[in-house]
């Protein structure tokens, strides 16, 4: 497995085709992901994130924090987790004044974070609970910021929304499990004390998408459920 620095068009194709967002992030750096055969398998991407204060809660200035905001891979990457890792170690080299990494697993997605437990991310907290995010419109989900580009009145509002279908709802999230990622060794004693247990146990189930050897390797108390 290779990685190289992804070029526009591999972060474009690979956010609108491989993950589940259909939507590519701004001001982002990342990493193409190569597998053994050479096949592309898609993008690793850090960036800004949507938030720009996510370096006060760790009292880091700003540049010092960065999220890892895509994994958009298309699944014939030997491993995930190795792919994540290698990624963080090339990330670390390219970007030298980052000390922290922060990434979220979708809880309307279904995600807990396996893939953050399998490489040693630590868990801190679960957030953006109960935020509307958007709309059902005739029975699909919408982005509420999907609402500038369609409707007559080409506004983010509920109104807008009964328009296009009277039967329209709002949507609220169910959140986001927020993880964190050391690059900087003297942030450790920081992220410990803000560290809580894993929301979910690995299961053989989730091993389908890392590798279970990495898995075992990484987390001492991995136990497979019934």
């Amino acid at each position: 497995m290779r990685l190289e620095i992804a070029s526009n068009k591999a972060i474009k194709y690979a956010c609108l085709n491989f993950h589940y967002a259909k939507s590519i992030p701004v001001n982002t750096f990342g990493y193409s992901v190569f597998n053994d055969k050479n096949q592309w398998c898609g993008v690793i991407l850090y960036g800004t994130g949507a938030s720009p204060t996510i370096n006060k809660q760790f009292n880091l200035n700003k540049g010092e924090v960065i999220e890892l905001v895509r994994m958009a891979l298309n699944g014939k990457q030997e491993s995930t987790s190795k792919a994540m890792s290698i990624s963080l170690k090339l990330f670390k080299k390219h970007n030298p004044v980052v000390k922290l990494i922060i990434s979220f697993a979708d809880i309307d997605q279904n995600h807990t974070g396996i893939i953050y437990q399998a490489t040693n991310w630590y868990y801190i907290e679960k957030c953006n609970v109960n935020v509307k995010t958007g709309y059902i419109i005739n029975g699909k989900k919408t982005h509420q910021r999907s609402m500038l580009s369609i409707g007559k009145y080409k506004q983010n509002t509920f109104q807008n929304a009964k328009s296009i279908d009277k039967n329209a709802t709002e949507y609220f999230t169910k959140g986001k499990e927020k993880y964190i990622y050391v690059l900087d060794k003297s942030l450790i004693p920081l992220c410990k004390s803000l560290s809580k247990t894993y929301p979910k146990k690995i299961t053989l189930q989730d091993c389908k998408v890392i590798n279970l050897s990495e898995v075992v390797e990484s987390n001492s108390d991995f136990k497979l459920d019934a």
